[in-house]
């Protein structure tokens, strides 16, 4: 009885719409694809609009009534003015389920990749560096004991995990993808924060990093404490123990701060200033190079300890320089220096590693994405 009194209603409102809006070509892609439910017929067949009726006298011939009426001239209107959802949903018609693809995750690469030059104001001319800072900062909170923290839940967005201060800046990034996600709202926070970082990250002459979809976002109650990120003014003991709990080794984390070649710091933020690198747009193992090659020295300012550079217009932190007085750090920042390729496949490694920590996935299989030129 619902069911028929809904499908009336599906009826009255298209024979409605019909005499308010003219009736224009539609497009048969404009609409969804329905299901008859079973009841009132015999089998799981789908009816199009160009074909003939059930013969049943149950609700389905009401339904499919009302379905051939939306797809007239006043079903137009009724999708226009975002009414033909909530209509098909009172009759009880299940609308297909949508599944993205990869092509589907390809247009939001090419979207975020897109943005990337169109808005070229941030710090060096890229907001690529900060978008790979908010997909390390999204997953690195893992903890590989309690199973909490990781990419799985976007929970940067809640106080007070935004406001922690390792996060703070990660702001910029946020607000440059909410266009993405109002363009594409099926994709979750937690994708896209992962999915802009593979982006940046190939953008910017980085190795390929594969994708995989399947995080969901989480509510405030899955927030992780303060404290789980490194503290930049801390050295080697401290670093094996953060990146420790996350399941990393120490060829890992070298690989892994690697990403150092990307942006710089900024005294509002973290209270350090300045880039590790000439080009910090660009990822290559200059990073490596300049950590050993060059003369560091303490800076002289009111600021947190921090080294520079005889140009004085580079830096290292102390979680870097750790790096280079660590002898088991310093083996793998021997390697990276001499051997770019050898850099980005461990670092790519290491990275898809990092971006799914804790994430149940359903899917196996990983997907790559052209870079856009």
């Amino acid at each position: 009885m619902a069911t028929n009194q809904a499908a009336r209603l599906l009826l009255r409102a298209a024979a409605r719409a019909s005499h308010v809006a003219p009736r224009p070509v539609v497009r048969p892609s404009a609409f969804t694809l329905v299901r008859i439910p079973k009841q009132g017929r015999g089998n799981g067949r789908r009816y199009y609009s160009s074909e003939a009726a059930p013969k049943s006298g149950g609700s389905g011939g009401i339904i499919f009534a009302a379905v051939a009426a939306i797809a007239g001239g006043g079903g137009y209107y009724l999708y226009s003015t975002g009414q033909l959802d909530s209509l098909i949903s009172a009759a009880g018609i299940p609308a297909k389920e949508f599944v993205p693809t990869q092509e589907d995750y390809a247009k939001i690469y090419n979207e975020i990749a897109k943005r990337l030059v169109e808005f070229d104001e941030y710090d060096d001319g890229s907001y690529g560096p900060v978008l790979v800072r908010l997909a390390w900062h999204a997953s690195g909170t893992y903890d590989v004991e309690t199973k909490t923290g990781g990419s799985n839940g976007a929970t940067m967005r809640f106080q007070p995990e935004s406001d922690h201060g390792a996060n703070a800046g990660l702001k910029a990034a946020r607000d440059f993808l909410e266009p993405v996600k109002e363009k594409f709202p099926w994709i979750s926070y937690s994708d896209l924060w992962i999915l802009s970082g593979v982006c940046a990250l190939q953008q910017m002459g980085g190795p390929v990093i594969p994708f995989r979809p399947g995080r969901s976002d989480r509510d405030i109650s899955a927030c992780t404490p303060d404290g789980r990120l490194p503290d930049a003014t801390k050295e080697h003991k401290h670093l094996r123990a953060i990146f420790g709990r996350m399941g990393f080794n120490d060829q890992e984390i070298v690989a892994l701060s690697g990403a150092h070649a990307l942006g710089r710091c900024h005294t509002d933020r973290s209270g350090f200033d300045g880039p590790w690198t000439f080009s910090p747009t660009m990822l290559t193992n200059d990073y490596y190079k300049l950590l050993l090659n060059e003369k560091w020295s303490w800076k002289k300012w009111n600021g947190p300890a921090q080294y520079e550079d005889k140009t004085k217009a580079l830096m290292m932190l102390p979680t870097d320089m750790a790096l280079v007085k660590d002898r088991e750090f310093k083996k793998w920042v021997d390697k990276y220096a001499k051997d770019q390729d050898a850099f980005f496949k461990d670092f790519s490694d290491v990275v898809v590693k990092l971006f799914e920590l804790g994430v149940p996935f359903k899917q196996e299989e990983r997907w790559v994405f052209k870079v856009v030129e």
